[in-house]
């Protein structure tokens, strides 16, 4: 008898047998030659491997891959656009999705004078501004 799982194969002609209840001291009669099986789906196969018995072109390329910190990540872009407060014309900006998906999202601008704000939707934005 052959056991993959929980399905039970008859070891003489292969068909799938049926009423397994993984019972060991159960026998399971084929359909198809008659042949008597014992129920070996209760037993439990565990396989492990090393890395190693399966070479990979990506996992030998690990050690060449960058990682990147906090600190290496730009999260804010620089617009063309004027502060309100102090009038300096370049400031940061990020987005957030504050409302529902198939709306816009907020965009946040941020002076270095420190004023933080943002723009209503309402208000025109540009569509393409330079970027620096």
């Amino acid at each position: 008898m052959s056991a993959i799982g929980s399905l039970v194969f008859c070891t003489d002609c292969g068909n799938l047998l049926d009423g397994s209840t993984g019972d060991e001291k159960a026998v399971l009669i084929c359909g198809v030659c008659g042949a008597s099986n014992k129920d070996t789906s209760s037993k439990v196969v565990v396989t492990r491997s090393k890395p190693s018995a399966f070479p990979s072109s990506l996992r030998a390329k690990r050690s060449e891959v960058q990682t990147l910190g906090e600190e290496d990540m730009q999260t804010e872009a620089t617009i063309r656009q004027p502060c309100e407060k102090c009038g300096r014309e370049e400031v940061k900006y990020y987005t957030l999705q504050l409302r529902s998906a198939d709306e816009g999202s907020t965009v946040f601008y941020t002076c270095e004078c420190g004023h933080k704000y943002d723009l209503p939707s309402s208000m025109p934005q540009p569509l393409f501004a330079d970027t620096v």
